[in-house]
């Protein structure tokens, strides 16, 4: 580093960068004959955003700088040319001892083929595949055992059935990934495992998930939802301890299981919802499948889940997301969520025998918890739909997808979000959040929370409870103190 005499000031030179344009910032210890210099330079500017004097970030005025302080005082650059300390954008965590990390790898992206059925001539089912282009799919499936060119339809497809599904997967392994539509309702947990498993890398010790585990959330008739959720939770708990191996695995104690999900607590980066879902499924496979019941994990420590207040949005951001779209189709689904505070599956899994118009009620069947309920139909919602299915005649669900069948999720979410950034609103939301909004404007034009409790389908009164929270309902009446002093 380099060393001034303590008898001579200094001017250190830092960069700083305003509006994408370099510049040098001047800092120096308080000192009037300095200060005196600097006004005295006609490149050098006195910045009252910075509260410093600035020059720009150019070779003439180092050099004129350098001339300018001659024998006055020791323009040092030290500071100039240091990299950026870059902070990430996340808090990082201090854990004590080893940080485990994902156990599961990811395979590199391939192209996603799609399964949906599709009618063929004298009424036939068949399975339609549809694939964005890829020389190599396409050539897997031109010299496919199983697959045949469908003239009329122009694409390919394979007979009905789990084995034929199995059968092209064991094809199209290593070159594309299967995807079902939600009309083709699987059973088969043989093959649901090898789909849900395909993105993974199958390293020599690589655990998968038993199929046994699979049968006896079926038997139960847990959701297809919870299945998954489960089913992923587990493999990641298996694939944590592979170097031990699965007999070992099955004879872990409550301590390791409870020192697994302590590491998950530590590392900071799941949420309560996702560690606690971990403890249900990891605990369903030792008591259920292995039978182990003397495994209660009582003892572990679940994550106490954060009380955050769901977010809302005004009713003038309501309308301005619901005219943002021109589409029919999407606003009245954007509509249904607000209007009778749908989640996003109740609204895709509609069918058009379940808007009860004679009696202004929409009937969800099998909702959250496979629970069956009703809530309101709005009047200006039933107009909608009434112009709705005049232009679109949809044959069996209220909403199918632009080639028939139902309509998917994914693709409500990215017609939600398009309407909110059209709409220009900046509040962070998701479809769910129009659930929230219709809780809470009921609530604040004095709906009976009981009543709200009926319409969402919530089990517990505690759950509703949470939009007293946020809603604004007599927050008018209440003076600040502040404001009385």
């Amino acid at each position: 580093m380099m060393q001034f005499p303590s008898n001579q000031p200094v001017i250190y030179l830092n960069s700083l960068e305003h509006e994408g344009v370099k510049y040098i910032r001047l800092w120096h210890k308080p000192n009037p004959f300095i200060v005196k210099r600097l006004k005295e330079a006609a490149w050098i500017k006195y910045s009252n955003t910075y509260k410093c004097f600035v020059m720009h970030h150019r070779p003439q005025s180092l050099e004129m700088t350098f001339a300018h302080f001659q024998g006055l005082a020791k323009v040092s650059t030290q500071y100039l040319y240091r990299p950026k300390r870059l902070k990430p954008s996340k808090l990082v965590p201090v854990l004590a001892g080893r940080h485990q990390g994902e156990p599961l790898q990811k395979l590199p992206d391939m192209p996603v083929v799609k399964l949906q059925p599709m009618l063929v001539e004298e009424n036939k089912t068949v399975i339609g595949i549809t694939f964005r282009h890829s020389q190599q799919v396409y050539e897997t499936l031109k010299y496919s055992r199983l697959a045949a060119w469908q003239q009329e339809q122009k694409c390919f497809a394979i007979p009905e059935g789990g084995q034929h599904i199995q059968a092209l997967a064991e094809e199209l392994e290593g070159v594309g990934w299967l995807w079902l539509s939600q009309e083709l309702v699987v059973r088969d947990v043989v093959l649901l495992r090898r789909l849900w498993e395909q993105t993974y890398v199958k390293a020599a010790n690589y655990i998968t998930c038993p199929i046994d585990y699979l049968e006896k959330l079926f038997l139960l008739n847990y959701s297809m939802n919870t299945i998954r959720t489960y089913h992923s939770l587990l493999l990641r708990f298996l694939n944590s301890h592979r170097d031990r191996g699965m007999e070992q695995v099955n004879a872990l104690t409550e301590e390791d299981i409870n020192q697994y999900h302590r590491q998950m607590v530590q590392a900071g980066a799941y949420s309560c919802s996702f560690i606690n879902q971990s403890i249900n499924a990891v605990k369903f496979y030792y008591q259920r499948v292995l039978g182990r019941h003397e495994v209660q994990l009582n003892n572990v420590e679940r994550p106490e889940k954060p009380d955050r207040l769901p977010t809302v949005l005004s009713k003038e951001e309501v309308k301005k997301i619901l005219s943002a779209t021109d589409n029919l189709k999407h606003r009245c689904m954007l509509q249904l969520l607000y209007a009778g505070g749908l989640r996003i599956g109740e609204v895709i899994n509609l069918k058009l025998t379940d808007v009860k118009s004679d009696r202004n009620l929409v009937l969800i069947r099998g909702g959250k918890g496979k629970k069956d309920r009703t809530t309101v139909l709005s009047q200006k919602l039933l107009e909608s739909l009434r112009h709705y299915y005049k232009e679109y005649k949809p044959k069996e669900w209220l909403f199918e997808g632009q080639f028939g069948g139902q309509y998917t999720a994914d693709s409500l979410r990215n017609v939600f979000q398009a309407c909110r950034k059209k709409a220009g609103v900046k509040t962070s939301a998701t479809p769910h959040t129009l659930r929230h909004s219709f809780a809470t404007h009921l609530l604040e034009q004095g709906t009976d929370l009981r009543y709200i409790q009926t319409l969402l389908g919530h089990r517990s009164s505690k759950t509703t409870e949470v939009y007293t929270h946020v809603t604004t309902y007599a927050l008018d009446k209440i003076v600040s103190p502040l404001d009385n002093l």
